[in-house]
């Protein structure tokens, strides 16, 4: 079996776990094996973060959404159930988008709904 030299390997990977853990509290970014630890663990947040990130952006366009529906005497299920029957395919984003920026062109849409959902 041959002989494994893994000096310049094994350094690399290890300054570049280090240097992926500056900033972390005592330790956790000075020893190998506790900066490993928490590294994988901000590694395992920024994953579950980027998917929370999704969700909390949506609640944030149904909340803005359903309080601007209410100002025309909708609530949030009315007004995309309204929007749905009428045809108009725009989503949250871009709603809650005109319900902060654009409060007439909302106004109009909220009229759409109005007329088709009941």
């Amino acid at each position: 079996m041959p002989r494994v030299k893994r000096g310049v390997v094994r350094r690399a990977k290890r300054r570049k776990l280090l240097s992926r853990a500056k900033g972390f509290y005592q330790t956790k970014s000075k020893l190998y094996r506790a900066a490993k630890e928490s590294v994988d663990k901000a590694l395992s947040y920024a994953f579950i973060g980027r998917r929370r990130k999704k969700r909390d952006f949506r609640r944030l366009w149904v909340i803005r959404i359903n309080a601007a529906a209410r100002e025309h005497g909708l609530s949030y299920s009315q007004f995309i159930y309204g929007l749905k029957t009428a045809g108009v395919a725009l989503d949250r984003k871009s709603l809650a988008e005109l319900a902060v920026s654009e409060p007439a062109a909302f106004a109009h849409l909220a009229a759409q709904a109005k007329g088709a959902g009941s």
